[in-house]
This record gives structure tokens, C-alpha cells and sequence, in this order.
């Protein structure tokens, strides 16, 4: 009798189980993300895309997609990619008013981080770690992080070197 209660206990509790799981909306993808996300700071203040071509759907719903890499010439002319641009091109990233993993899965533009961070794992971590990036805010406190493309253009990271400082003078040189 014991040992058929055990198992009928068993058998509700994983019935129960993944009842839970499928009554969350539980999938392989929002786990993932949930997973990118959970050690993200507070707040995140992202840079907007601008308005005269947001959402993209306003001209792309009355356009087909022409998915084949080619220089532009019509629209988004302003845009050089030279970001992986060997390898890359715009419906990588993009689809509709969304950005696109590499799994498929669609994002908001809030949230480039995890569109970067599939590349660039370890800056991704130093990101959220307060390393890479600029962060304002009290030090026990909310503090403020700018996203990826606050500081980077998402076409053409890659910032200009910078002529390093002249290197200090030691105090024994000082006369």
C-alpha cells in the first residue's frame, strides 16, 4: 500500500509540475532569455531609433523584403556597415519592428544587449558587471547603464583610436 501511494504522489506531483510549466507560457526560449536577463542591472536607458524611420514597418509592410546583400542605394543610404560585414547583413539582425537572435527569437529595440551579447560574450558579462560601459548612479543605489548602442553605432562600433596621455612625470624630476 505504501509503495502505491508513493507512486500516485509521484505521479501528481509531476503532473503538477508540468502543469505549472505549460499554465507560465515556460519555453526553451523565454528561459533563455530570462536567463541573459537575470543579472541585468535596474535600469537601462536605451537609445531610441529615430522616429522618421521607426517602426520600420511603416515603409517595409508596402515593400517586399529583398533579403540579398547589395549596396544600398535608395534608402538606409546612410548606413555602412562595417560590422562583420563580410559575413552580415541587415536581416541578420533585423526583422520587422524587431530585433533577431540568432535562435529566431524576436526582441524589442530596448534590448540590444542581447543581440550584442551573442557575439560579444565577454563584454556582454562586463557590461552587466559595471566594467564596460558608462554607468552613472548612486554606488548602493539604482544606477543608471547605458545599452550597447548608446555608446556604439550598431552598424560601426568600433570607436577611432585615441593618441594616449603623455605619461606623468616623476616626482623626482620635479625641481
Amino acid at each position: 500500500m505504501k509503495k502505491y501511494a508513493v507512486t500516485v504522489l509521484t505521479l501528481v506531483t509531476a503532473a503538477l509540475i508540468l502543469f505549472l510549466g505549460v499554465s507560465s507560457g515556460g519555453s526553451a526560449q523565454n528561459d533563455t532569455q530570462k536567463d541573459q536577463e537575470k543579472d541585468l542591472p535596474k535600469l537601462v536607458i536605451p537609445k531610441r531609433p529615430s522616429p522618421e524611420k521607426f517602426p520600420c514597418s511603416k515603409c517595409h509592410n508596402y515593400r517586399p523584403a529583398d533579403r540579398k546583400k547589395r549596396t544600398l542605394v535608395l534608402y538606409h543610404t546612410e548606413i555602412t556597415l562595417k560590422h562583420a560585414d563580410d559575413r552580415r547583413w541587415c536581416y541578420d539582425c533585423h526583422e520587422g519592428d524587431k530585433l533577431k537572435l540568432s535562435s529566431g527569437e524576436l526582441v524589442d529595440y530596448d534590448k540590444p544587449y542581447l543581440l550584442c551579447g551573442q557575439c560579444h560574450g565577454t563584454i556582454f558579462r562586463d557590461w552587466k558587471a559595471g566594467i564596460h560601459g558608462r554607468r552613472t548612479g548612486m554606488w548602493n543605489g539604482d544606477k543608471l547603464y547605458r545599452v550597447c548602442v548608446s555608446c556604439h553605432d550598431p552598424h560601426q562600433p568600433k570607436f577611432k583610436q585615441i593618441e594616449p596621455e603623455k605619461e606623468p612625470v616623476s616626482p623626482a624630476a620635479i625641481k
